[in-house]
Parts: structure tokens; C-alpha cells; sequence
């Protein structure tokens, strides 16, 4: 595992302790570099009024462009009931994912056993939808 991958997975693991998730119980945290560098993260908000909440992914993305991030150069998530699982993003934030992502973009999660799996965007989200 390289430093910038620790780094991602620490952030992660970290934020997810702020999640809000009183319905499901299933706390997600994710944190992402953008292409100058800048670490932004997010954690999942659940809301009464399902589905209104929003994912990890979608606001370490929404903290990335709020800053003037452009594009994603690495991102993780975390996520789990209680102690972290095998988790991926789900098909929004694959979608949400690939709109700044490029071919050398990497999605880092944990998988079985705390192995640590990185993907492209073209792996997790294949024959993706795209306007350009």
C-alpha cells in the first residue's frame, strides 16, 4: 500500500465516525485527493425522508467542487455496521465518480479480511454512461 493510499483509507476510516446514519446503521466515510493535491472527505447522511439522504462519495465530491476541485486523482471508502466490511460505491457514485475521473483515477477500498483493492472507474462502472 502506498502512502497517499493510507493516507486516503485513514481519512476515511476517520470521517465515518461523523456519519449520520440512525436508520441503517451502516456508517460510510470516504476521502479523495483532487489534481493539486488537496484532501477533501464525506461521510453518508441518512434522512427520514428515504432516499433523501446522500453518500460518502457523493460529498467528499460535492467538498472537492465547493473547494474548486476539478478531477480525482485517488478515492476511498469505508463503510460498514460496526466494524468495517467489504464495501463499493454504489451505481450514483460510480456515475458521480466517473464525471471527474480519468483514466489514472483510482478507487480504493477494502475488501475481504481488510484487503486493500484499487480499481479503475472503467473496472467498477463498465460501459459507463457519458455526454462527452
Amino acid at each position: 500500500m502506498t502512502v497517499e493510499e493510507q493516507q486516503l483509507i485513514d481519512a476515511a476510516k476517520n470521517v465515518r465516525h461523523n456519519a449520520h446514519a440512525p436508520y441503517s446503521g451502516y456508517t460510510v466515510g470516504a476521502a479523495l485527493i483532487d489534481h493539486t493535491g488537496t484532501l477533501h472527505t464525506g461521510c453518508n447522511v441518512e434522512n427520514a425522508a428515504f432516499p433523501e439522504g446522500t453518500c460518502a462519495e457523493a460529498n467528499a465530491i460535492g467538498s472537492m467542487v465547493a473547494a474548486g476541485g476539478k478531477r480525482i486523482v485517488a478515492i476511498a471508502a469505508v463503510g460498514g455496521t460496526d466494524d468495517i466490511e467489504a464495501c463499493t460505491p454504489c451505481g450514483g457514485c460510480r456515475q458521480s465518480i466517473l464525471e471527474f475521473a480519468d483514466d489514472d483515477t483510482r478507487i480504493i477500498l477494502i475488501g475481504e479480511g481488510n484487503q486493500i483493492d484499487s480499481y479503475s472507474i472503467d473496472e467498477l462502472l463498465p460501459a459507463a454512461f457519458r455526454l462527452k
